[in-house]
């Protein structure tokens, strides 16, 4: 895969804009080998597509290429658009607590090759998963929550993260981030909120949907934002219990559901599929 770009656009729908990208795309020697696109209305709607294209033969440098579609397309059609290289892979952090399946769905995935990114490192606030981390090649560093709070223990975060961190993964990470520390990386940051959302937001929701009798429980990855669970969905899913389930059976299946619903949302991102449209998302799987 290191020979191969994506490309996400955004723009006001009006004829044209596939035959132009295409054509641009064509007339410099490269291959598309996938294409999706959506509109929201065929009539004053807003577009949106994302390709993945062949570049070994393309008869001009990254940086010509960029600037000429810019110029040449992009205007043309007042487009937002990203374009990213698989031979540039994204460099990922991990933060995790004390709960660790969702982590070491992560890391197993990673290590399968199913997850294309670099992880940097995994920040705990304990120390508990060291040696699970560290048994994967991952570096490991536990940046505890003292007496100062979070605002220590943030700018510590902030320091070991630096300013290369494509994205940020919140893997069961039991403290809320402050808005200041979100900020640099806005739609970058994912996390799992164990609850199908809207519903049962903040602490606890498996005693919440259990003190409700639910008939099905979910789990939510979304971008994270100042407000808390709030943020764009990537992914969702359910499954369906009964009034049989205690509190404990409920945090079993939902801890499934966790793990797939956060692995397939950062295997999203990492594969340039999805693309933020105000408090949505647009998934191409």
């Amino acid at each position: 895969m290191s020979h191969f770009a994506r490309l996400r656009i955004t723009c006001p729908d009006k004829p044209g804009i596939v035959a132009s990208v295409t054509g641009f795309l064509h007339a410099h020697g490269a291959n598309i080998i996938d294409l999706d696109q959506h509109s929201t209305d065929p009539e004053g709607g807003t577009f949106f597509m994302r390709l993945e294209f062949y570049t070994p033969y393309m008869d001009m440098s990254r940086a010509a290429f960029e600037t000429a579609f810019g110029e040449v397309v992009g205007a043309r059609f007042s487009m937002d658009w990203r374009l990213g290289y698989t031979d540039v892979p994204k460099r990922a952090v991990f933060l995790a607590s004390r709960h660790d399946h969702c982590l070491m769905e992560l890391l197993w995935r990673h290590a399968r090759g199913e997850l294309p990114c670099e992880i940097a490192r995994v920040i705990s606030n304990h120390e508990d998963l060291r040696g699970s981390v560290e048994s994967f090649g991952v570096p490991f560093t536990c940046v505890p929550v003292g007496d100062a709070g979070m605002a220590e223990a943030e700018a510590r975060m902030a320091e070991l993260l630096g300013e290369d961190t494509d994205l940020l993964v919140l893997a069961r990470y039991m403290r809320i981030l402050s808005a200041e520390f979100l900020r640099p990386y806005e739609h970058r940051v994912i996390n799992i909120h164990h609850s199908f959302l809207p519903a049962f937001v903040g602490a606890d929701p498996y005693r919440q949907a259990h003190d409700k009798g639910v008939k099905l429980i979910g789990a939510t990855a979304h971008y994270v934002t100042a407000e808390l669970d709030a943020g764009p969905i990537i992914e969702q899913d359910t499954a369906r219990v009964t009034h049989r389930f205690s509190v404990a059976d409920l945090k079993a299946t939902g801890s499934d559901l966790e793990r797939t619903v956060l692995a397939r949302a950062v295997q999203w991102h990492l594969e340039d599929r999805v693309i933020v449209f105000g408090n949505k998302t647009v998934v191409f799987r």
